[in-house]
């Protein structure tokens, strides 16, 4: 069991960001809060905005940096000093370019693939001892495209493949808060005939 108590999302702040591929972890949060209808509020101690929300009986956090993305440590960093927030407790929500559109997966520790929220974040924290839940926006083939391509929208084509495995990847939020970690990573790595109920074996038919 892992006792979840922070969940933060990626992004760069602004309207002019909102909807491009490097901001897929803000669009989570944002979701989760939603959900809850929750409502953020200014952090000013950790230059992020963050709510608290309820799942199933378990409250945690959500956190989203005011910073830009080279610049999430800072905040993260911040709040988890001093919300005594243990890394291992922390799951963060980012664009992955290592995964394809449609593609969204769970793993603990690791490398940053040279994300520079995570690289900030592990160089914070000293640290790489967190969660991730990666959300594949697919790479543009080139190493000097990156800049260019994770700071724009997705294509229509892309999106359509996004968006089904987003929604999908919010409905393992039941394991998370209650700390079944591998649950959660059995049910999203696998294609579920119907979402099984938090705690449950899901019934699938293959594997991706």
């Amino acid at each position: 069991m892992e006792n979840i108590r922070l969940i933060v999302g990626l992004g760069n702040p602004g309207r002019k960001y909102e909807k491009t591929r490097h901001n897929a972890g803000f669009w989570w949060v944002d979701a989760i809060a939603g959900r809850q209808r929750a409502s953020w509020s200014k952090q000013a101690r950790s230059s992020a905005h963050a709510t608290k929300v309820d799942v199933d009986g378990h409250e945690f956090w959500l956190l989203k940096p005011d910073t830009y993305m080279n610049e999430s440590g800072r905040a993260v960093a911040s709040f988890t000093h001093f919300h005594k927030i243990e890394p291992g407790e922390m799951l963060v929500v980012h664009d992955e370019l290592d995964l394809p559109p449609g593609t969204v997966k769970l793993k603990k520790g690791g490398g940053t693939g040279g994300h520079n929220g995570l690289t900030d974040i592990v160089e914070a924290l000293d640290t790489k001892d967190f969660w991730r839940l990666r959300i594949g926006i697919g790479h543009p083939g080139h190493k000097d495209l990156v800049a260019d391509y994770v700071l724009h929208k997705a294509s229509g084509d892309e999106q359509a493949l996004i968006d089904p495995a987003f929604d999908r990847s919010l409905d393992v939020m039941p394991w998370i808060a209650k700390g079944k970690m591998t649950d959660a990573m059995t049910w999203l790595h696998t294609k579920a005939v119907v979402p099984a109920e938090a705690g449950t074996q899901p019934k699938t038919e293959g594997t991706k």
